[in-house]
């Protein structure tokens, strides 16, 4: 038998070859997923639709209003953080207490945002409070106050 030779093609530590660094970003957008993609579009509608079951039954606390709605979540691509838009019918002054039982009841939803969803992660909540139904609300009262000085069109008639 003949004598076998080992060659060491080692490296220095540190040193990444362009092929490695070219299939370590290939294997990255495998693991993660984009902001606007499919499947993210998905996992935030069913984030909002298990939370706003959540809070309209599950939450207890008296600061949070019974008219609370999910108006948008936005899950992150990594899955560790979750923005949830929320709109609540109640006066200005107790938004503010209501926004701090939502946090509190925070832990809770995170452990049954677990149990209904099966993801890789389950998400931090933050909350976010979203007036935009209530400026439209106030553009609608404004445009009726102007227009309400102003005569009548006739009906173009054909």
């Amino acid at each position: 038998m003949g004598d076998v030779a080992y060659v060491s093609t080692a490296e220095p530590v540190g040193a990444v070859r362009a092929c490695d660094y070219a299939n370590r970003e290939r294997k990255m957008e495998v693991f993660t997923m984009r902001k606007n993609s499919v499947k993210n579009t998905r996992i935030n509608a069913e984030v909002q639709k298990v939370l706003a079951e959540i809070i309209r039954s599950e939450i207890k606390d008296p600061r949070v209003p019974s008219f609370t709605s999910v108006t948008d979540v936005e899950v992150a691509p990594d899955l560790k953080t979750c923005k949830v838009w929320v709109s609540m019918l109640c006066e200005e002054e107790k938004e503010k207490d209501a926004l701090e039982g939502l946090k509190r009841a925070e832990g809770f939803m995170k452990s049954r945002l677990a149990k209904e969803l099966n993801l890789r992660n389950t998400p931090e909540l933050r909350f976010v409070l979203d007036k935009s139904i209530q400026y439209g609300n106030h553009m609608s009262q404004l445009i009726a106050e102007a227009t309400k000085n102003l005569p009548d069109r006739p009906e173009d008639e054909e």
